[in-house]
């Protein structure tokens, strides 16, 4: 969208859309409205739409550059597909923990608030999910295929490992009994349980 001459883009759109992110995950979407983004980051409701034409479009860019920074981070970093399928799993794992960890608020908001968007919205996003679960379905795949693993439905499988690991952000907290380290280790356990990891 164009902008008006002299303002500042580069700086106010950021913070409109970290003001969003942290409202909308800590209120709801539904609760929350342009002018409380607008309080927050300390401009004219008004001026909110030279950044975004609604609040619709702001859920939307949110979702869409965590799915899609989400994706190329994994893949900057993925194991080739060479690599056994155990190892692909345990790097699957950890980087998802990792990562959603530093990024509590945009994987609640891609789960969460996917019923706020719009049906075209919803498909895009869907389509972006789903990309990311074919990469741990392939992984799946692979693992049947070299019979290390026993998973009867890989993609079905590939949603619940992501859904649990997902938990760990709804939970886990920097000063509780257990380090990040700690839960990481026990969480890939899990998921080997899941892959029915053979000897």
């Amino acid at each position: 969208m164009a902008r008006t001459q002299g303002s500042h883009s580069d700086i106010t759109g950021p913070r409109v859309r970290d003001a969003a992110l942290r409202l909308f995950a800590r209120h709801g979407y539904a609760s929350v409205s342009m002018r409380q983004i607008a309080n927050d980051v300390g401009v004219q409701a008004g001026a909110l739409y030279n950044y975004t034409p609604d609040k619709q479009t702001l859920l939307f860019d949110l979702m869409h550059m965590h799915m899609t920074s989400l994706l190329s981070a994994w893949r900057a970093q993925a194991p080739d597909k060479k690599i056994p399928a155990i190892k692909r799993l345990e790097s699957f794992a950890r980087f998802h923990i990792r990562i959603n960890t530093q990024r509590a608020d945009a994987v609640f908001l891609a789960y969460m608030e996917l019923r706020n968007l719009t049906s075209e919205n919803f498909e895009h996003i869907g389509r972006l999910r789903r990309e990311y679960e074919n990469e741990l379905e392939d992984i799946m795949h692979q693992g049947n295929e070299a019979g290390v693993f026993a998973v009867d439905e890989p993609r079905i499988s590939a949603m619940a490992v992501i859904a649990m690991l997902n938990g760990v952000n709804v939970w886990f907290r920097e000063s509780g009994r257990l380090s990040l380290d700690a839960v990481e280790e026990h969480h890939l356990k899990l998921v080997q349980r899941v892959v029915a990891l053979k000897p």
